[in-house]
C-alpha cells in the first residue's frame, strides 16, 4: 500500500497496518484532560505525550511522526531511547490501528468545568468550534475583547463599542464610537443652530439654503447701485425700504439726471463731429473740382512745370484733409464705445459662433444617431439569435430519451386565470423521446379543461411529432401510455389514466406536419380534486406531471 506521508517523508516509511484515517487529527502539546488515564502504550517514546501520527520501529516501540524524524536528524545512526537498539529507517512505519484508537481516546473539554463534555481527541478540535464556552475574540472590526462564545450574540448586539447602531438623525448605520463625531460633522440631518441667530433649528444639509431667507442675515439694499449703502437684516427690509422711500426716490432722479446729461453731451458732440466731416467732404470734392480744372488748362507742355506745382500743392492739402477725416472718424469711433455699443456688437458675434458651432453639434448629432440606430439593429439581431440558442439549449437539457417525461409546471393560478380569460387556452411541455433515433413526443394540457372537461377538468393530452428519424420507424404509433398526476407528499397518491395507441386513429400515423391532433383525457383530473387544500397535488404553486410510453417490444434503432 502506498504511504500518505508528506512529501518531505516520501519514500522515508513505505508500510502500514491498517487504512488511512485522516479524517480526524488533533493539536499536539495542548495539554489534554483525558477521562481515563492515558495508558503507556499510547504515550511517544521520546516526548512521552500522546501519540500524534504513530509510527512503530523494528524493535515495536511507538513514536510521534514528528519526533522519529527528530531522531534520525540528531543522530546519523538513530538509536531507541528506551532500548538503545539502532532504528532502521526501512524498518519504521506508520501504525494506523494505534493512530485510532488513541483519535478514538475521551478528552474532558479544555473548559472544563463550565463545559462538562467529553468528546473523542480526533472530534476535539470541531468540539471547540462550537462549545458554548470557547473564548473568542470579537468579530467586529475595530474590537480586541475576548467573548465567550455563548455571550457573543448579546455582546455584538448590546455591549460592543464597535458595533453598528443607526443615526437617529439621518438612518445611516454608523460604528457606535464614532456617532457622536458623525452627527456633528458628517450627518447631513444633524439639527444645529442658525449662525445668524435667528433662534431656528435647521438641518444641516438645509444651512445655506437657510441663510438665503434667514430674517437675521444682513444684505445689501435693493437700492445699492442707486447710492444706498446701507446693509439691514432681511427681516428689516422692507421697514427701511418704506422709511427710506424719499432719500431711494431722489438718489434714482439723481442717477438719471446725471445719465441724461450725460447722453445729450454725447450727442451733441456727435453732431458737432458731423457737420466737421462734412465740410471736410465738402473741401475734398471741391479741392477735385480746381484739380480737374488745373489739368485742363495746363496740358500743353510748355506749361508743364507750373502745372506740377500746382499738382504738388493740392495733393499736400487732400493727404492733410484725409488725415484729419480719419482723425475725425477715429474720434466719433471713440465716442460710440463710450455709449456702450461696442460690447453688444461683440455680444452679437460671439452669439453668431456659438450658433455655428451649435449647427455643426447637430450635425455630428445626426451622424451619432444614424450609428447608433445602426448598432441597435445589431445588438437586437445578436440578442435575438442568444435567446434562441438559449432556448434550443434549455430544450436539449431537458430532453429524455427513455420514454418518460417529468413535466414540471410552475406558477399554476397565473396560468389557470390565463386559459379561464381565453389568453392562453393550452401548454406544451418539452420533446421528449422512445431513444435517442426513437419518436418523438410531447403532451399537451389545458388549465381550464378542453371539450367535455371545460372549466371543470384539467385536460390531459399526448402528442406524436414529427422527428428526424421518421422514415426509419414503424408506423402507425401502437404502444401503451400511461398520463400521471403525481402526489408531492410522497405517498405515492398519484392519478393515472392509462390507453394504448388506436393504430386507426389519424392521431398516431406519421406526422404530415409539426405534430398530429393531440388524444387523451379531456377530463383527466377535476379542478375540485386538485385544488382541495387536503391533498397534495399542488406545492408552492407548482405541480408536476408524468408521461410513461410502454417500450415493450419496441425495436431501437
Amino acid at each position: 500500500m502506498a504511504c500518505d506521508e508528506p512529501a518531505a517523508l516520501s519514500g522515508t516509511f513505505t508500510r502500514q497496518n491498517s487504512a488511512s484515517t485522516n479524517s480526524l487529527d488533533f493539536e499536539p502539546d495542548a495539554g489534554y484532560k483525558f477521562v481515563e488515564s492515558l495508558e503507556e502504550r499510547y504515550k511517544c517514546a521520546y516526548c512521552h505525550l500522546v501519540l500524534r501520527n504513530p509510527h512503530q520501529t523494528g524493535c515495536g516501540h511507538r513514536f510521534c511522526q514528528q519526533c522519529i524524524l527528530a531522531l534520525r536528524e540528531l543522530n546519523a545512526v538513530p538509536t531507541c531511547p528506551v532500548d538503545k537498539e539502532t532504528i532502521k529507517m526501512h524498518e519504521v512505519f506508520k501504525d494506523n490501528c494505534c493512530k485510532r484508537e488513541v483519535l478514538n481516546l475521551h478528552v474532558f473539554c479544555k473548559n472544563f468545568p463550565d463545559c462538562n463534555s467529553k468528546v473523542i481527541l480526533g472530534r476535539y478540535q470541531e468540539h471547540l468550534q462550537q462549545c458554548l464556552f470557547e473564548s473568542m475574540q470579537c468579530t467586529n472590526d475595530g474590537c480586541r475583547d475576548q467573548i465567550l462564545r455563548k455571550d457573543l450574540k448579546e455582546h455584538l448586539s448590546q455591549h460592543c463599542k464597535f458595533r453598528e447602531e443607526m443615526c437617529q438623525y439621518c438612518n445611516t448605520y454608523v460604528v457606535l464610537i464614532n456617532i457622536k463625531n458623525h452627527e456633528k460633522n458628517d450627518c447631513p440631518d444633524y439639527p444645529v443652530p442658525c449662525l445668524q441667530n435667528c433662534s431656528q433649528i435647521i438641518l444641516k444639509r438645509e444651512i445655506e439654503k437657510h441663510h438665503a431667507v434667514c430674517p437675521e442675515a444682513e444684505v445689501d439694499c435693493p437700492y445699492k447701485q442707486y447710492g444706498c449703502h446701507i446693509k439691514v437684516k432681511r427681516g428689516k427690509l422692507a421697514e427701511h425700504e418704506n422709511s427710506a422711500l424719499r432719500e431711494h426716490m431722489l438718489q434714482i432722479l439723481d442717477k438719471n439726471s446725471r445719465l441724461e446729461e450725460q447722453i445729450s453731451d454725447l450727442y451733441k458732440s456727435l453732431e458737432c463731429k458731423e457737420i466737421k466731416i462734412q465740410q471736410l467732404a465738402d473741401a475734398i470734392k471741391k479741392c477735385e473740382k480746381e484739380f480737374r480744372q488745373y489739368t485742363e488748362l495746363f496740358g500743353n507742355n510748355s506749361n508743364l512745370m507750373v502745372s506740377t506745382q500746382a499738382l504738388a500743392s493740392h495733393l499736400d492739402k487732400s493727404a492733410r484733409l484725409e488725415s484729419q477725416v480719419k482723425q475725425l472718424i477715429q474720434m466719433a469711433n471713440q465716442q460710440q464705445s463710450k455709449l456702450d455699443l461696442q460690447p453688444l456688437f461683440d455680444t452679437i458675434e460671439n452669439m453668431k459662433q456659438k450658433i455655428a458651432l451649435m449647427e455643426t453639434y447637430d450635425q455630428r448629432l445626426v451622424v451619432l444617431e444614424d450609428q447608433s440606430s445602426k448598432h441597435d439593429l445589431q445588438i437586437n439581431i445578436h440578442k435575438a439569435q442568444l435567446n434562441k440558442n438559449e432556448e434550443r439549449f434549455k430544450l436539449l437539457e431537458g430532453t429524455c430519451y427513455n420514454g418518460k417525461l417529468i413535466w414540471k409546471i410552475t406558477d399554476y393560478k397565473l396560468k389557470k386565470k390565463e386559459a379561464v380569460e381565453g389568453r392562453v387556452l393550452s401548454i406544451a411541455s418539452q420533446p421528449f423521446y422512445t431513444s435517442r433515433c426513437g419518436y418523438r413526443l410531447c403532451a399537451r394540457a389545458y388549465l381550464n379543461g378542453d371539450g367535455s372537461g371545460k372549466g371543470t377538468h384539467i385536460s390531459l393530452y399526448f402528442v406524436v411529432m414529427r422527428g428526424e428519424f421518421d422514415s426509419l420507424l414503424l408506423w402507425p404509433f401502437k404502444q401503451k401510455v400511461t398520463l400521471m398526476l403525481l402526489d408531492q407528499s410522497g405517498k405515492k397518491n398519484h392519478i393515472v389514466e392509462v390507453f394504448r395507441a388506436d393504430p386507426n386513429s389519424s392521431s398516431f400515423k406519421r406526422p404530415d406536419g409539426e405534430m398530429n391532433i393531440a388524444s387523451g383525457c379531456p377530463r383527466f383530473v377535476p379542478h375540485a380534486v386538485l385544488e382541495n387544500t387536503k391533498n397534495t397535488y399542488i406545492r408552492d404553486d407548482t405541480l408536476f406531471l408524468k408521461v410513461v410510453v410502454d417500450l415493450t417490444d419496441l425495436e431501437e434503432l
